[in-house]
């Protein structure tokens, strides 16, 4: 059973920067595929960043490309979403997941973990 637990959400002006993190415990994560997906209030989850298990590639949703980057230290089981730029839009509950195969998916039904999520507040 894997365990991922966010940190590093909170509030923050328009154009500004905040970083995610999501450590994993209960697995071997270095096995997994990481990834990011978003819930806005009254809406469905999204599919926001993933990164495989080797880390060898990236892959973004349309609406973050350029302005989030997913990245992972296998060595301290933690993968980091970094988010530049922030739009209103952006205001979401960002959640860890993971999946094996170790490959990524960009349908969050296909993530089999999942983190309890932390707030992304941004403000005009």
């Amino acid at each position: 059973q894997v365990q991922l637990v966010e940190s590093g959400g909170g509030s923050v002006q328009a154009g500004g920067p905040l970083r995610l993190s999501c450590a994993a415990s209960g697995g071997t994560f270095s096995s997994y595929a990481m990834g990011w997906v978003r819930q806005a209030p009254g809406k469905d989850r999204d599919f926001v960043a993933c990164i495989p298990y080797s880390g060898s590639t990236t892959y973004y949703a349309d609406s973050v490309k350029g302005r989030f980057t997913i990245s992972r230290d296998n060595n301290k089981n933690t993968v980091y979403l970094q988010m530049n730029s922030l739009k209103p839009e952006d205001t979401a509950v960002y959640y860890c997941t993971s999946r094996r195969p170790g490959y990524c998916r960009d349908s969050y039904g296909q993530y089999d973990y999942w983190g309890q999520g932390t707030q992304v507040t941004v403000s005009p």
